[in-house]
């Protein structure tokens, strides 16, 4: 006897192996989370650089904004108080109410319209002669080194920020000011402040609402940045999902269509093999069946009592019985399709097993729905069909029980349910129940749900088994409708 043996085809190398459409995209799906978040950093850090530049920018236009503030003060106090009181008193003294209430009025109409908290005017010995704050006027040595660079004829600026620690740290300080000091010269006859030195001026200018609104726009830009970047990550994460939701379910149908091909492979090679076998079988079956019969009628003569040829009778046809399902099996006659209803082949079996279900003490009550429309298929493959799940019911309950086939409408397909009142299928099996020569029954083959399936299958439909909640097994065909048919 020739021996087969299946040789499974040699892995390829890993060099060789190529990365798979899942690997492929998760590297994609990380690839663009690191871009997301690289690009969020970045918004996150332009935004601090903006701000302060910014900054920056406000600090350098105040110390501009303060130079010219003192030169236009340099300017008036020469003009409208030291020419007309030298020239009325003949002297200059501060100490005066009158001379100072004059330096006053002439400050005060300069700047009145400028951001300027403070005033200090310091005389060539670093005393203050004039101030906003008249409880410092005659107090020394108060400007620093501020008012030592200004007598050398160097205007400077200081940038000074008052608060706690958690306000400096996230540098939102309560207050912000900025401190310039500048010489106040005469001037030439040209208008020009190139003249000798005759004090320093002190402008003290409080940009902390400036400084507050810099603050906020660096928020908006923060918060602006994350709501763009959360709404693009919201974006991603859900295509992302999406993705993985289609590939899994590609990767699924992949599986599903490998295993079918690969079970559709040995199911053939072992239907050619079983038809090639039953058929060899068939042929010296039928030859001791026959001679059974013949030693049965003379048994019959010679010895009533003798069962020896019923015996070999009887499992001889059990043993046709067996090899026609193996033959259906592996080799389905050709469909001869035509319209049909099913209502009526259903029909055609319960009267067929009138018998069985009488003394078997099965009910058998079949329900069509209303305006269930009519199909196109092969009315005797169908009828075995149907017969072979009716008589799977009638097995899965020995001692009788109800049955229910329900015919229902469904969206261009039909749906026919057969349930029983069994003791229904073990999980760890349920799915291996379909497969040939698997059965939990003493005498069977395991080929009875096989030809259904593939009776079905031949028609464009598909069969369902499960267990029901409340007992028993339900077993669900769909074929699609001639409604369907007349869409399409």
């Amino acid at each position: 006897m020739n021996s087969f043996k299946l040789i499974s085809a040699p892995e390829p190398p890993s060099s060789l192996k190529k990365t798979s459409p899942r690997q492929s995209f998760t590297l994609v799906k990380y690839f663009t989370l690191s871009s997301l978040i690289l690009m969020f950093s970045g918004a996150i850090i332009l935004s601090t650089l903006h701000t302060h530049l910014v900054r920056n920018l406000l600090i350098e236009k105040s110390e501009e904004y303060g130079n010219l503030l003192i030169e236009n003060l340099n300017h008036q106090i020469f003009m409208q108080f030291l020419i007309p009181v030298y020239f009325q008193f003949g002297q200059i003294q501060l100490k005066d109410p009158e001379q100072f209430q004059r330096m006053d009025n002439v400050v005060r109409n300069t700047l009145h319209s400028f951001q300027a908290d403070m005033v200090n005017i310091y005389d060539l010995d670093n005393v203050i002669s004039y101030s906003f704050n008249t409880e410092i006027i005659g107090e020394k040595n108060l400007g620093g080194a501020g008012y030592e660079k200004a007598m050398q004829g160097e205007s400077t600026t200081s940038f000074i920020q008052i608060g706690n620690q958690w306000e400096m740290l996230f540098r939102i300080p309560r207050v912000t000011r900025i401190t310039t000091f500048a010489p106040l010269r005469m001037e030439d006859t040209t208008s020009s402040l190139s003249g000798p030195i005759i004090g320093v001026v002190e402008i003290v200018q409080n940009v902390s609402e400036d400084y507050k609104k810099i603050f906020r726009l660096q928020l908006l830009v923060i918060m602006t940045s994350s709501l763009v970047m959360g709404f693009l990550f919201l974006i991603l994460r859900s295509i992302v999902k999406h993705g993985e939701r289609i590939l899994e379910e590609r990767n699924e149908e992949q599986l599903r269509l490998k295993e079918e091909v690969n079970r559709n492979r040995h199911l053939s090679a072992l239907g050619e093999m079983t038809a090639a076998i039953s058929h060899e079988i068939r042929n010296p079956l039928g030859i001791i069946r026959s001679s059974a019969e013949l030693l049965q009628t003379k048994m019959n003569r010679l010895e009533p009592g003798n069962t020896i040829a019923d015996i070999i009778v009887e499992e001889s046809t059990r043993m046709n019985a067996i090899i026609t399902d193996f033959l259906t099996y592996a080799r389905p006659r050709s469909m001869s399709p035509g319209p049909c209803n099913v209502f009526d082949i259903l029909n055609k079996n319960k009267l067929f097993l009138s018998n069985e279900l009488k003394y078997g003490h099965f009910d058998l009550h079949i329900y069509c729905a209303p305006k269930v429309p009519g199909i196109i298929a092969d009315p005797d493959m169908l009828y075995q069909a149907f017969l072979n799940l009716i008589l799977n019911a009638m097995q899965a309950m020995p001692d009788g029980g109800k049955i229910n086939i329900s015919i229902l409408n469904g969206p261009g397909s039909i749906h026919i349910l057969f349930e029983d009142r069994g003791p229904g299928i073990q999980e760890h099996i349920l799915d291996k129940i379909r497969e040939p020569f698997f059965t939990t029954k003493e005498k069977g083959t395991g080929l009875g749900l096989g030809i259904v399936e593939k009776i079905i299958a031949a028609h464009g439909g598909k069969m369902e088994i499960s267990n029901r909640q409340e007992g028993g097994v339900r077993v669900k065909i769909s074929l699609p409708s001639t409604e369907s048919a007349e869409t399409a």
